[in-house]
């Protein structure tokens, strides 16, 4: 059977519900939402409206309210649940939560930005690297895994407007993106890429100067496959269309 898996930063779940969320989603008819940046708690959430259309919520949320946090919805319950990555200093901010279908683990994860300072891109680039050994070692016991997000990362220039201007800004860093190529180079695969190797496919624009309505973005957000599930890779695109927040969501489909 085929599984719909979206990924989206809805980047506050609360303002997203007041902007017709739910609607769209009883339209779109995921099997799988990975959500990033609730900034909530589940207690401040009116859960009955995901209850009232069948899906199954889990949430991780950091200590900080209003502040980053994931959660996932699924028509399915999960076979096997695991909410951050046992390493104190991201799981306080709730950046993963990992959920397991049969042989499939998927993880949803909001990675830091380093916009606002040495001290975050550090905290970004520590991250990286100890998200990194994480997946490494789940490999070995898993090796079909989704790796979905906001990697708040640029990968390559076809991935960003005017990519000259931002070689050193935070997302399009030159260690940042070599962290994506040794990712990759570790037996994931872009599954957007797969499908669409044109450019000016973005899933992020700036509320700035009118970034989105002259398509000025940047794709950070991604679903990595390992390569273990590349033979059930059936789809993936980005929901361009689709207005709730300054992310768009994006969308895999695997034969699961």
């Amino acid at each position: 059977m085929v599984k719909k898996i979206i990924s989206y930063n809805v980047n506050g779940i609360r303002a997203a519900l007041n902007k017709g969320f739910i609607d769209w989603l009883k339209s779109e008819n995921p099997d799988v939402v990975l959500i990033q940046e609730t900034k909530a708690h589940k207690e401040q959430v009116d859960t009955s409206l995901f209850d009232d259309i069948g899906y199954k919520h889990y949430w991780f949320s950091a200590q900080k309210k209003g502040y980053s946090s994931v959660a996932v919805l699924s028509k399915n319950k999960p076979d096997y649940i695991q909410k951050g990555i046992g390493i104190e200093k991201y799981d306080v901010e709730g950046r993963t939560i990992r959920v397991d279908f049969g042989d499939v683990t998927i993880i949803n994860s909001y990675f830091p930005s380093g916009t606002t300072g040495t001290v975050r891109q550090d905290y970004k680039m520590e991250y990286l690297n100890d998200y990194y050994e994480y997946i490494d070692k789940l490999k070995a016991e898993r090796p079909k895994i989704i790796s979905s997000g906001d990697y708040n990362i640029c990968h390559k220039a076809i991935d960003i407007n005017h990519p000259e201007r931002h070689k050193k800004t935070s997302g399009f860093l030159p260690e940042e993106r070599e962290w994506v190529d040794k990712f990759i180079e570790s037996g994931f695969v872009d599954s957007f890429r797969e499908y669409n190797s044109q450019p000016e496919q973005y899933s992020w624009w700036s509320y700035r100067a009118g970034a989105r309505a002259k398509n000025l973005g940047w794709r950070i957000d991604y679903h990595m496959i390992s390569q273990a599930l590349k033979p059930q890779l059936k789809n993936a695109t980005i929901l361009q269309q689709v207005v709730h927040s300054d992310h768009c969501p994006v969308l895999v489909e695997i034969d699961m």
